[in-house]
């Protein structure tokens, strides 16, 4: 059994418009999880981000390691947990999927790794609920992904170098079963068909580097008109932003965080950007940006044993 396990994990996206449930792509956003075996639980939260997260044993991320400890037949009751994150909380980037693919891999790596990555993506997708953001968080990259409710399966491609991703970050947070109850529970042939093709088109144009079709193939009739009044200014900049210097641009999951895929070299990245934040700013919303890439390597173990503290490790590791 290692002392001490330490994990960094990418935020991600989901859907990227019409892969709902199913497509997702890891971000340069990271939460980093510390975790060691203790006579007592103590649970510590570092950032913004984490205020509100209970600090007792209903934590997600203790419950998710006894999740793996029941999965490999080892009784570890208590523990210490130290976690900071650069994710916000409920604004469609990820925040529970880093979390749980954090403390799996945490606990699994604090036993010896007893469970396979693949394993461990079941695991994380039973959880969850559905395996995209899990999938992103996990392997890295852009991820098409599968669940049948009882087995997750993946195929991981690496996304074009010269992507980049613009995410305008409303100041309000809107829970993932809110966004779904907006959603229909019916749905016409005709919008599968346009959601299938599109979802194909995207995978395929993703794999082959085509950045052509990415406006077209980011196009969904499943979820985004529907959630649309949940996020004012959202229909509108996916509309307008593929016109304004942006390959393509979606909801990142449930929302209400809106993104923009961009090329590195476009000369209207600036002004898109001022665009999209402007368009919210008209509906009431104020809203931050963040510059991000894909994250190719998904999640990392930092370090089995160290001297140094976990907030001595932060610096060294989490940007000004």
């Amino acid at each position: 059994m290692n002392n001490i396990v330490r994990v960094k994990v990418p935020a991600s996206t989901a859907n990227l418009g019409p892969g709902f449930d199913s497509l997702g792509m890891a971000l340069t956003l990271y939460s980093y999880i510390e975790m060691q075996q203790a006579e007592e639980t103590c649970i510590v939260l570092h950032g913004e981000h984490l205020d509100g997260i209970p600090t007792d044993k209903s934590n997600l991320i203790y419950k998710v390691a006894q999740r793996v400890f029941e999965e490999a037949g080892v009784e570890i009751p208590e523990l210490s947990i130290s976690m900071y994150s650069e994710v916000p909380l409920t604004r469609g980037l990820g925040s529970s999927a880093s979390a749980i693919i954090g403390a799996l891999v945490a606990a699994n790596e604090l036993i010896g790794s007893p469970l396979s990555k693949d394993r461990l993506f079941t695991l994380a997708t039973q959880i969850e609920k559905h395996p995209d953001n899990v999938g992103a968080s996990l392997f890295g990259g852009f991820v098409a992904t599968a669940w049948d409710g009882d087995n997750a399966h993946y195929v991981k491609i690496d996304p074009p170098k010269e992507l980049e991703i613009l995410a305008v970050i409303p100041h309000f947070q809107l829970s993932t079963s809110k966004a779904r109850e907006a959603l229909p529970k019916v749905l016409s042939l005709q919008d599968a068909v346009y959601n299938i093709s599109r979802s194909s088109l995207l995978v395929g144009a993703v794999a082959a580097g085509r950045y052509d079709l990415l406006a077209a193939a980011m196009r969904d009739r499943l979820h985004q008109p529907y959630r649309a009044e949940l996020v004012p200014g959202m229909a509108e900049i996916l509309e307008q932003a593929p016109l304004r210097g942006a390959l393509g641009a979606s909801l990142s999951g449930a929302g209400p965080t809106v993104l923009a895929l961009v090329h590195r070299e476009e000369d209207q990245k600036h002004e898109l950007e001022n665009y999209m934040l402007q368009t919210m700013k008209s509906h009431g919303l104020e809203a931050d940006t963040l510059w991000l890439q894909p994250d190719h390597s998904g999640v990392q173990i930092i370090t089995k044993m160290h001297t140094d503290s976990f907030l001595d490790m932060l610096k060294g590791e989490v940007k000004a």
